[in-house]
């Protein structure tokens, strides 16, 4: 049985002198996932570190976003508006709460 080196792919966007990279993740993966991976990266023309780095990101930054930043159509928006410039409600139950001690004072 022939075996054949695996040689590293040169990548001119990488720039090793950077020093920018020096925190390392570790991942296991099935051989499906794997060559999943690898295919894609290929068609995107970058290295498995570059793909995968750059996809985790993207959830990431993704992920983040959806924290943060939420859509809804014209007339949810109209009533969030109204709502918020609706003057305050005195609650009753509320005032004499908030007007009580802590527990731990």
């Amino acid at each position: 049985m022939a075996t054949t080196p695996i040689r590293a792919k040169k990548n001119p966007s990488r720039n090793p002198s950077s020093g920018l990279r020096s925190n390392r993740l570790g991942l296991r993966t099935t051989p499906a996932q794997a060559a999943l991976i690898q295919i894609a990266a290929e068609t995107m023309q970058k290295s498995v570190t570059e793909f995968v780095l750059s996809s985790a990101c993207e959830k990431a930054e993704q992920t983040l976003l959806d924290q943060r930043f939420f859509m809804v159509d014209e007339q949810t928006w109209l009533q969030f508006e109204e709502a918020l410039e609706r003057p305050a409600q005195k609650k009753k139950g509320l005032q004499s709460l908030l007007a009580e001690g802590a527990i731990w004072e």
